[in-house]
């Protein structure tokens, strides 16, 4: 059983689907941005509740925007334009019989190597103007990112193939084939804690929050996430209220900012503050693109840390504050940054 974000209820999921997609591109000049990679082959793997392997899919897609294969690609996938062609199948046909294969034993989560394959599927299917029977917002597991939270140390990511060099997996198929990285991607998944593959969903972004009651407010057990809806620009982002916001995850006591919202290295946003009940609380926010021109949207990560972690958030905002000192003497020896509050700032 998979729990996440009281708002968004249970999920209860009988089958594991591991998920793998080959694509194709053009040279960059004849690049069609609203589909910049074309969806070539589709492999899937099927696994039951006791993560048994159960059943498999492969299917080769007829290319129709980008008809001839980029040599990279065709370096690397090992599929000739012929075989395409003269094999492949419409993607909408491809897609109706993947859907029928993926619930016709019941609720299925997919799981994929990385974060992109969700994402360039709803494109495709986006593209095509296809229904598709994934509930919005998309969520699925992540098992690069599993791999890298049992095996290392969380943040690094490691290929496919490096994976199942490190757990001595038997290597029968080719790597780079739709469907021998899904069957990877399931071996690996097999050797993972199931407690982690349950609980640390990963959440796609292609379809973003459309409203404020759209909101995703996810918890797990060490930490919360919250992906705002889509803003205009920043500035209307930390003019929001649920953005700026630091509550404990764990009894929702709004926090008082001991640590106001700060930028750093202009990618992220720290502000932290004290929960009477369990202590420090860490909020950071990354702020991304939406795909519409300068609209944004926000990623916010809410976690109880160490006083080491404090610290640490410390002394990156003592090192924003000296950048700042720096910048302002350079272009005025005479001037001295305010002090005070107003000298941690978002902006």
């Amino acid at each position: 059983m998979i729990k996440f974000g009281s708002e968004h209820g249970e999920v209860n999921t009988i089958y594991y689907i591991t998920l793998d997609l080959e694509w194709n591109q053009a040279e960059r000049r004849r690049t069609n941005t609203n589909i910049p990679f074309e969806i070539i082959e589709v492999g899937a793997v099927k696994l039951d509740e006791s993560w048994n392997v159960v059943d498999h899919f492969s299917m080769l897609v007829k290319p129709r925007v980008y008809p001839h294969l980029f040599p990279k690609v065709l370096e690397i996938v090992n599929i000739t334009e012929n075989e395409l062609h003269r094999k492949g199948k419409p993607f909408a046909t491809v897609m109706k019989q993947f859907w029928d294969w993926c619930s016709a034993t019941g609720d299925y989560l997919l799981c994929t190597w990385g974060t992109m394959d969700i994402t360039e599927l709803l494109r495709n299917i986006n593209y095509y103007h296809l229904k598709c029977p994934l509930k919005h917002p998309v969520f699925y597991s992540d098992i690069q990112k599993i791999y890298s939270l049992q095996y290392s140390d969380g943040k690094k990511r490691c290929s496919l193939e490096t994976a199942a060099d490190e757990l001595q997996l038997t290597e029968t198929l080719q790597f780079h084939r739709a469907h021998a990285d899904a069957y990877y991607t399931a071996l690996v998944m097999q050797r993972l804690d199931r407690h982690l593959v349950d609980m640390y969903l990963s959440l796609d972004y292609f379809h973003l929050p459309a409203n404020a009651s759209e909101e995703v407010h996810m918890v797990f057990d060490t930490y919360s996430k919250y992906v705002s809806r889509v803003f205009p620009d920043k500035e209307a982002a930390f003019a929001d209220k649920e953005v700026i916001s630091c509550t404990c995850y764990l009894c929702n006591t709004p926090i008082k900012k001991t640590i106001p919202w700060f930028s750093y290295l202009g990618r992220y946003y720290y502000c932290g503050g004290k929960c009477p009940t369990h202590g420090w609380i860490r909020s950071k926010i990354r702020l991304k693109k939406a795909d519409s021109d300068h609209h944004v949207y926000v990623v916010k990560t809410t976690k109880v840390v160490l006083q080491s972690d404090i610290d640490d958030i410390l002394e990156k905002r003592e090192e924003v504050r000296e950048k700042r000192r720096k910048h302002l003497e350079a272009l005025d020896p005479n001037t001295t940054p305010p002090a005070g509050k107003n000298n941690d700032t978002y902006k």
